[in-house]
């Protein structure tokens, strides 16, 4: 089964930025792709809340979904949509990503988990919880003989995420990102190879890539990677593109056998001492 990343460089303007989805998809289709992701925030990448209530109204994200559902129909791929804003309902967004078959059906939706909160010495408060609404479920779905685990950007680094999706039999995991440039380079290759290698499963990471019209800059480097955390496919750079790479599913078991960490989990106690001499 071969399977695509595409890298976005996505702009204010939804309608080009689906565009460019539609076209990454047939050119992943002409070379066999069944499953194409794209990255977080693909649709639409504002800086300003207000630029997202503007857009993320039900209307153009009923007619976005329509766009998404045809590109996956017309090109007879399954099509992960990384992430886009939709209104959650209580004055905030949910960060959400789609998942379309070959047939242009809804699979399942997956909303992102963890929203960066920090207090960063020399900058202003980050609250990501002040525009976003957290979501609460984990999911996995089965996208032809893969069991693919979602998760989006920061929630990389919370490695019981990915524990939980192994647990529930994912094989994949898909982690669409928008990755900052100094955190990109301090920790994009090896969280991403840490949760392949831990889980023993594929990951699957579309980025964002270069200067975006808001101001914001993206490290890109989407990757493909196997079980035994060998990178597979790179985009070793900004700049957009696709990624390809074909899964040889056999590399699962094997890894899963040469490193049988679930299974040799242990449950233990927790002492702590706190003498001071």
């Amino acid at each position: 089964m071969k399977i695509a990343a595409l890298q976005m460089r996505s702009s204010m303007q939804a309608d080009d930025n689906i565009d460019a989805i539609a076209q990454a998809a047939q050119a992943a289709a002409s070379q066999g792709v069944s499953y194409l992701q794209t990255p977080e925030m693909s649709v639409m990448f504002a800086e300003r809340r207000a630029q997202l209530d503007e857009w993320a109204t039900d209307e153009n994200v009923e007619r976005t979904l329509g766009a998404l559902a045809d590109i996956a129909r017309n090109n007879a791929l399954f099509l992960h949509v990384g992430s886009m804003a939709v209104p959650a309902g209580d004055g905030r967004l949910y960060n959400r990503a789609y998942l379309f078959s070959p047939n242009g059906d809804l699979l399942e939706t997956y909303e992102k988990i963890h929203l960066f909160d920090a207090d960063v010495e020399g900058d202003d408060p980050y609250r990501e919880s002040d525009n976003y609404r957290p979501g609460e479920r984990a999911v996995v779905c089965p996208v032809g003989a893969l069991n693919l685990g979602f998760s989006i950007c920061y929630d990389m680094r919370f490695a019981h995420l990915y524990a939980a999706l192994r647990e529930a039999e994912a094989n994949v995991m898909a982690v669409p990102a928008a990755f900052t440039v100094p955190t990109g380079e301090a920790h994009w290759h090896a969280l991403l190879r840490a949760r392949a290698i831990e889980t023993g499963s594929f990951v699957v990471a579309a980025a964002q890539g270069g200067a975006h019209e808001n101001g914001r800059n993206t490290y890109g480097h989407s990757l493909i990677i196997d079980p035994w955390g060998r990178i597979l496919a790179e985009k070793a750079d900004d700049e957009p593109g696709l990624i390809i790479a074909p899964l040889d599913l056999s590399l699962i078991k094997e890894a899963r056998t040469r490193l049988p960490t679930f299974a040799n989990r242990r449950e233990f106690s927790l002492s702590v001492n706190r003498h001071m001499s």
